[in-house]
């Protein structure tokens, strides 16, 4: 693995696509710093934070909470009425006494919390990850996960015209910001394709967006395959999520997504963090703040959806809107009505039903253990820790929680995300726009005629697919079975032969086809197959039709056993899975790994099933207020 440039810079993503033209946007992006510092090599946190002296959160008095700029925030702004906590607001009313800080400083944040100026931490489940080791190398100062306020689904992988998808990326450069939020994303996407660090060269930017960023990089530099940026970077480039850039207007050409976490909707986890000691001795007042929080967070979503349905500002929403333009700034928030509520809209909030999901449901892939672990994974493959360091989970009552912020409760219930009634085509599953919509994919083996593919031969891949479903949340699974072509071929000689359409030249093991005086080459498995549809063989003895279609129906068997034994493996791991996710398919003999199989070990190549997280429309999408 190369590292080409290695400056610390680390500024928050914003999800608000509508800010494109705005270079304004794009310099107060590029002026945030997550992290501070500059790197010639990978360090470990530790020494980016220098030296430092574990101290005592002082008691009692006002409490110093970080903000980053990030839409969910904005549901902290409301519950706090200002950065000093307002008479009569959410908080106030709790008993709390709150300023709230800038905190895209995420270095800073740290020392602040390991020596006891704030108990907080404002950041994502990667990025406190990457300081797992210095936040618990005591007790005292080890994270206590309080709540989750959302997830993002505006950030993105953009590559070149020859990366299709993410299993393109194995030995190709990659720009990405050293150390925010996009290494948990490019880690994310990695890990899909089974690709490692040392599997790409990561060309290390200063800054997230601008000058500095990486899609400049990308821009100037055309041996860089890819490269990690927020929406309006990403629009810049190819304009959209499905379209692809012209070289017109400042686009790329044949620039493209090729990951998102639109679809992608479990890799970054919005969170909020408190020191151990802090958590065990002030429980009742984390309680109010997490219930305050909610509280805003459901009154927030109200007033965004009603705007979003009527047109029509309310009094109390553009207060909101303006405050936190006021807390943001002008340069990076314009106007309340398109970019202030942007950046609300591209924030998928979880609210209560999600806090219980995450922190609850033992069977969510997604969820606090899932996210935890891979956030302590790339911390330690990645070089920021040399051990591993985990953070704990709250221990909330999420009735009493519920009870004290005011709100509905209810338990939590399995769902279907994937709306039935506006399924998708079956052209996005088998059909030419297959490859275009595929994220990414990988296949298993079997042997001729299997039937039964047991957990205990598979039980690693099934592991897999769950896992990926989980986090592209926002994507389908496609199981496609597929079967060898070498009977449906040889049942095309033969009867071609008999009815006189096919002439064969040649000896045994060199033959020659022709029809009609033209070659027939058997490689060239769509013209071949599209001669059997047309009815050229129809009728003859074998005729290869009915060995085609016997072929695509042993495919669609496969796929639907493999769909059964993948229900029944996470049944019996206690996985929870969406079925309306996953969709099983046959694609018969119409897509070979080897055209004509010269032997069986060539022929079983072609027999597999392929597991594809595919792009979806979002109208397929069951909507919802809350992202969980």
């Amino acid at each position: 693995m190369t590292t080409e440039h290695t400056n610390l810079n680390l500024p928050k993503p914003t999800n608000m696509t509508r800010y494109h033209n705005r270079p304004a946007f794009f310099l107060a992006w590029s002026a945030i710093l997550l992290l501070s510092g500059s790197l010639f090599a990978q360090e470990p946190f530790a020494d980016m934070l220098g030296p430092y002296k574990t101290g005592p959160v002082a008691k009692g008095g006002l409490i110093e909470v970080p903000y980053i700029l990030w839409g969910g925030d904005v549901a902290t702004f409301l519950a706090n009425g200002d950065l000093k906590t307002k008479p009569a607001s959410i908080f106030q009313k709790s008993g709390l006494d709150i300023q709230l800080v800038n905190g895209d400083d995420f270095v800073g944040q740290v020392r602040n919390y390991i020596q006891g100026k704030s108990p907080f931490l404002r950041g994502t489940m990667h990025m406190i990850g990457l300081a797992g080791e210095v936040l618990g190398a005591d007790p005292k100062t080890k994270p206590v996960i309080i709540m989750q306020l959302s997830w993002s689904a505006g950030d993105h992988i953009v590559g070149r015209k020859a990366i299709r998808n993410l299993n393109d990326l194995k030995g190709k450069k990659i720009a990405c910001q050293q150390g925010g939020p996009h290494v948990g994303l490019l880690y994310d996407s990695l890990d899909a394709a089974k690709l490692t660090k040392s599997d790409v060269t990561i060309v290390w930017t200063k800054d997230i967006t601008g000058p500095g960023g990486p899609a400049e990089a990308f821009r100037k530099d055309p041996t860089i395959d890819a490269c990690c940026v927020i929406t309006p970077d990403m629009m810049g480039l190819c304009t959209g999520l499905t379209e692809i850039g012209t070289g017109a207007e400042g686009t790329v050409t044949g620039a493209h997504v090729v990951n998102s976490t639109a679809q992608m909707s479990r890799s970054i986890a919005d969170v909020y963090a408190v020191r151990r000691d802090w958590y065990d001795a002030n429980k009742d007042w984390v309680k109010k703040f997490v219930a305050g929080q909610l509280k805003a967070t459901e009154n927030l979503v109200a007033m965004r959806r009603s705007f979003s349905e009527t047109k029509k500002l309310s009094k109390d929403y553009e207060q909101i809107l303006a405050l936190s333009q006021r807390i943001f700034g002008k340069e990076t928030i314009p106007s309340l009505e398109e970019d202030a509520h942007g950046l609300l809209l591209d924030c998928s909030f979880v609210g209560l039903t999600g806090q219980m999901a995450f922190f609850l449901d033992k069977g969510n892939l997604s969820g606090f253990t899932g996210k935890m672990g891979e956030a302590i994974d790339l911390a330690k493959s990645w070089g920021y820790a040399k051990g591993r360091n985990g953070f704990d989970p709250n221990d909330f009552d999420y009735k009493a929680i519920a009870k004290l912020a005011d709100i509905e409760y209810a338990e939590l219930k399995s769902s279907e995300k994937f709306d039935k009634n506006t399924a998708e085509s079956t052209e996005l599953f088998l059909g030419d726009n297959l490859d275009a919509n595929t994220i990414v994919s990988f296949t298993i083996g079997f042997e001729p005629d299997q039937k039964d593919f047991s957990a205990d031969r598979y039980g690693s891949d099934f592991s897999r697919a769950l896992r990926e479903a989980s986090k592209f949340g926002n994507a389908r699974v496609i199981i496609r079975g597929h079967s060898d072509p070498t009977k449906t071929l040889l049942d095309l000689i033969k009867s071609g032969i008999a009815k006189g359409v096919i002439q064969q030249n040649g000896t045994a093991g060199n033959y020659r086809y022709f029809m009609s005086g033209k070659p027939l080459d058997l490689n060239r498995t769509k013209e071949v197959m599209e001669l059997i549809k047309g009815g050229a063989f129809g009728g003859g003895n074998p005729d290869p039709s009915v060995t085609m279609q016997a072929a695509l129906n042993l495919s669609k068997s496969r796929a639907d056993n493999v769909f059964t034994e993948l229900q029944l493996y996470a049944k019996r791991e206690g996985m929870n899975i969406d079925l309306s996710q996953i969709v099983p398919v046959g694609a018969g003999v119409m897509e070979p790994v080897i055209p004509k199989p010269k032997n069986l070990e060539e022929a079983k190549e072609n027999m597999r099933v392929e597991f594809r997280i595919v792009k979806v429309n979002p109208e397929s999408l069951a909507p919802s207020d809350f992202n969980f």
